[in-house]
C-alpha cells in the first residue's frame, strides 16, 4: 500500500477554508487570492484521492473524509503551537494572545473588570474578550476559551463547571412606588417586565424569567441584558438579572428574594491540545480562581 503524504501547506489552507466556510473568507484571513487557495485544495484532494469539500450554489460543505482529516490537522496545528511555545523556553514569562468568548452580560458587567488585575500580573498576555449570543466553537478556533451557561459538546474539548450564580428579580424604587411591591409570586401577574426578544433568543439557558412566571406582561424587550437593566432602572418594569450584574449599584432593589430560586452553572471549555500552554493555562486559572471565589459551586 502506497504512503499518502499530503503537503503541510495544503493542510494549513484546508484548515482555514474549513473554519471560514468559503474560499473568499480563507483568502482574506491569510491574505492571498482565491485561485491560490483553490490550487492548494485541489492538490490536497489529488494527494488523498478524495474530495474534502462539496461545492454547490450555497458554497462549500465539508465531506465525511474532509471532516475526518480536519480532526487530525487540528491536532497537528495544536502540537505545532505547543512546540513553538516549548522551544521559546518554559522559563520565560507567558506571552501571546488568548481569545475568551462568552455572553455579553457576564463579559461587560463582570469579566471586563476582573481582567484588569490579570493584565497587571501578566502584561505580556493580550486577552481578547469576545461577546456572542450563541455558542463559540473552541475546536474550530473561534475562541481559545469559551464560558457558557451550558456544557458544549464536541470532540477534543475539556469542559468543566467552574461556578454557579443565582438570579434575582429587580425593580426601581420609582416603579415599585407606582405599582406596589409584589408580596407573593402570584402578584407578578399584575406587573410589567423587561426581558429578551423571544424570537431572537439563541440560547435557551437565558430563558430564566420563564422559571418564575409563565406568561409575563412584557413592557420592554431587548436582545441585550444591559439594555434590559437600564430600562428597568428607568421604570419599565421588573427584570431578572444574574447576581454578577450587581444591579444594586444602579439603584435597583430585589423583589421577592425569598421566593425566587433560579441558578445557572458557568462552564469553561478549552481545547484539550491547548489547555496546558502557559498563556492558556494562566487565563483559565485566573477564570477558575475568580469565578469560584465569587460564585462557588454548591
Amino acid at each position: 500500500m502506497s504512503l499518502i503524504n499530503p503537503n503541510w501547506n495544503d493542510l494549513k489552507i484546508f484548515l482555514e477554508v474549513a473554519r471560514c466556510g468559503t474560499l473568499g473568507g480563507a483568502a482574506r484571513r491569510i491574505r492571498c487570492d482565491q485561485s491560490t487557495i483553490s490550487r492548494h485544495i485541489n492538490r490536497l484532494e489529488e494527494a488523498i484521492n478524495a474530495p474534502v469539500f462539496e461545492r454547490d450554489n450555497q458554497g462549500l460543505h465539508i465531506t465525511a473524509r474532509g471532516q475526518a482529516l480536519l480532526e487530525y490537522v487540528e491536532a497537528m496545528e495544536a502540537n505545532v503551537v505547543a512546540l513553538g511555545e516549548l522551544l521559546g523556553g518554559s522559563h520565560k514569562e507567558p506571552s501571546g494572545t488568548v481569545r475568551v468568548g462568552t455572553m455579553e452580560g457576564i463579559a461587560s458587567m463582570y469579566l471586563a473588570g476582573e481582567f484588569v488585575a490579570f493584565s497587571q500580573r501578566f502584561p505580556k498576555i493580550s486577552v481578547e474578550l469576545v461577546t456572542t449570543t450563541q455558542q463559540m466553537h473552541v475546536n474550530q478556533r473561534e475562541a481559545d476559551v469559551f464560558l457558557s451557561f451550558f456544557p458544549p459538546e464536541g470532540k477534543s474539548l475539556d469542559v468543566v463547571p467552574i461556578g454557579q450564580f443565582p438570579l434575582h428579580l429587580f425593580a426601581s424604587p420609582d416603579y415599585l412606588a407606582k405599582h406596589g411591591a409584589p408580596q407573593e409570586l402570584t402578584d407578578l401577574l399584575d406587573h410589567q417586565f423587561a426581558s429578551y426578544v423571544d424570537d431572537l433568543i439563541q440560547l435557551d439557558t437565558v430563558r430564566w424569567l420563564e422559571e418564575v412566571i409563565a406568561r409575563p406582561k412584557i413592557s420592554f424587550q431587548s436582545s441585550s441584558m444591559i439594555a434590559q437593566l437600564f430600562a428597568s432602572v428607568a421604570g419599565a418594569g421588573i427584570v431578572m438579572l444574574p447576581s454578577f450584574a450587581k444591579a444594586e449599584r444602579f439603584g435597583l432593589v430585589r423583589v421577592l428574594d425569598a421566593h425566587v430560586r433560579v441558578n445557572r452553572t458557568i462552564w469553561m471549555t478549552v481545547h484539550r491540545d491547548l489547555q496546558y500552554l502557559p498563556r492558556i493555562k494562566a487565563v483559565t486559572r485566573h477564570l477558575q480562581d475568580t469565578i469560584s471565589r465569587d460564585f462557588p459551586l454548591p
